[in-house]
């Protein structure tokens, strides 16, 4: 059986290596190409502010945030949750970077890459030229993200479940 795990994070910005951290994580599993109901979610104090830009992008405020675990309260867990399976990411060097630098500050192994699969990639091979966001691939699919005013992880993990399966064929 194919289990594949699609994934989202949300951050306090850009720089996985300049002090950024995660303050969400969404995965949907998929067993062979089917969404299965199981789902992880978890905010994650980031132990450090939320610029007002990535506020304005997430909603997630520092204040918000304290009252939850630190991503080392959380990683067996997660770890546990994504297991082996196959990882499928929007901009996935984006995420893997924020997830490597979580799991490198902790003394973990490294995600390879060479286990996930990046939708961006997939859509600007097979639409090159396109644009290829994932608003973008919703309105090409025809995909209603109508709730998504602002970046949550979970609801960006189950918008992407369906734009990977539309990419691949796999419905």
């Amino acid at each position: 059986m194919l289990r594949e795990i699609v994934l989202d994070t949300e951050t306090t910005g850009f720089g996985s290596n300049s002090g950024d951290r995660i303050v969400e994580i969404g995965c949907v599993e998929l067993r062979d190409r089917v969404p299965s109901g199981w789902h992880y979610h978890q905010y994650v104090n980031p132990e450090r502010d939320v610029p007002w830009g990535a506020m304005r992008v997430h909603g997630l405020s520092e204040e918000f945030l304290r009252g939850y675990p630190t991503f080392a309260e959380i990683v067996d867990e997660f770890l546990a949750f994504i297991g082996d399976a196959k990882l499928v990411i929007h901009n996935a060097p984006f995420d893997m970077g924020f997830l490597n630098a979580e799991l490198r500050r902790l003394g973990f192994a490294q995600i390879r890459m060479s286990r996930v699969t990046d939708t961006v990639a997939m859509a600007r091979r097979k639409f090159p030229g396109s644009p290829a966001k994932l608003d973008d691939l919703c309105r090409r699919f025809g995909i209603d993200n109508s709730g998504r005013v602002l970046h949550g992880a979970l609801l960006d993990a189950e918008i992407l479940s369906e734009v990977y399966l539309k990419l691949t064929a796999g419905r």
